[in-house]
């Protein structure tokens, strides 16, 4: 099959070339018609909240800092999904928006 389709690249040059220059015409034509974004953005509108209390234990900080942010964000508009980490010392609270 492919001897057959060199022979007949042979036999036909113009055919050849008119399929190259019809190929490299839509080429440029794709290059400059096709919206291209440098760094497409694939990932969800997040937002991290990170609170320090120094010295405090997790069950303090769950309790006063990171359940009351979590509750007061789960009320604002289009929030798909609130999640909240206490440590020592420290609390980190995830909002994601749709």
């Amino acid at each position: 099959m492919i001897t057959r389709l060199i022979e007949a690249s042979a036999r036909n040059p113009i055919l050849v070339l008119l399929c190259v220059l019809l190929l490299a015409a839509w080429g440029v034509w794709a290059v400059f018609s096709v919206p291209l974004d440098a760094i497409p953005d694939l990932s969800d509108i997040q937002v991290i909240i990170y609170t320090e209390w120094p010295g405090r234990s997790p069950t303090l900080i769950e309790d006063q800092v990171t359940y009351p942010i979590v509750t007061s964000l789960l009320a604002g508009p289009q929030v798909k999904r609130v999640r909240g980490v206490s440590e020592y010392g420290v609390s980190y609270v995830y909002v994601i928006f749709q």
